[in-house]
């Protein structure tokens, strides 16, 4: 992405700068502020939606708690058939910044779709498990994109933007395509990788890979195509999104996360 040279938006990249935790163990203070999404031993705090399977059933366990982690695992599926997966937390937010850990595992359904290898994904500003249809695949949502290199040679830049069911205006213009790739280095699979999100309601929203900013994109609202067999109450084309529930995705790739953090911004 082209650098924004407005004064606005440096004074944006300095404020987020300065909201930046260091996780260092000396600057306690700072950690205070951040509360921790993920308790590192169970799941309680947080609802499963599996594509063909009701709310609340967590189908061969797909989502489950190991060594302190979240792991995506497909050890009990005798094939991944589109069952798409996303873990919702118990509440919504608005203005925020998210910190969160990932690292693929060696593990890829043979039968998932050829863009889903080594692919997952944080979604935000989702609509509220309870409110999809027990066969729609994806939430209605923006999604922070999760990549790691496929061995192929080519860059696969990572802390991409999707958009199921959504738009969002890219350069002051919506942006027509659905997946929007950053500006990030390309990272293995087993590399553990950081992810920050930084987001302002249906403004702007920020998204960092290991410390740099790599994309930036405005105006998150209703929109677009992609999501299947939602409810039509629940969809409505040009609402603004200023707030939703936050979901780790299973895609048919395995995947771990830790140290997965918010801290709440005015």
């Amino acid at each position: 992405m082209k650098n924004i040279k407005s004064t606005l938006m440096m004074a944006v990249i300095l404020l987020v700068a300065a909201c930046t935790p260091n996780t260092s163990k000396e600057n306690t203070a700072d950690n205070n502020e951040w509360q921790s999404l993920f308790n590192g031993k169970n799941l309680d705090d947080w609802t499963v939606k599996i594509s063909h399977h009701e709310m609340g059933d967590n189908f061969a366990n797909t989502f489950r708690v190991k060594d302190g982690k979240i792991l995506v695992s497909y050890d009990d599926y005798d094939k991944f058939d589109n069952q798409f997966g996303h873990m919702f937390y118990k509440d919504p937010f608005s203005s925020y910044h998210l910190r969160l850990e990932y690292r693929f595992t060696n593990q890829d359904m043979d039968d998932a779709p050829d863009y889903a290898y080594r692919n997952s994904g944080v979604m935000f500003h989702a609509q509220a498990p309870n409110t999809m249809t027990k066969d729609q695949d994806w939430p209605i949502a923006i999604e922070y994109q999760i990549l790691a290199d496929a061995d192929d040679g080519n860059p696969r830049p990572t802390g991409n933007v999707c958009t199921p069911g959504t738009d969002i205006d890219f350069h002051n213009e919506m942006y027509p395509g659905h997946c929007l790739n950053s500006d990030s280095k390309t990272y293995k699979w087993d590399r553990w990788v950081t992810g920050d999100l930084i987001v302002y309601g249906d403004s702007l929203i920020i998204h960092m890979v290991n410390g740099d900013t790599v994309l930036q994109y405005s105006k998150p609202r209703m929109g677009g195509g992609v999501v299947t067999r939602a409810d039509s109450t629940i969809y409505i084309p040009g609402k603004a999104l200023k707030n939703g529930y936050i979901a780790l995705q299973s895609e048919g790739s395995g995947i771990e996360f830790r140290n997965i953090q918010i801290k709440k911004l005015d």
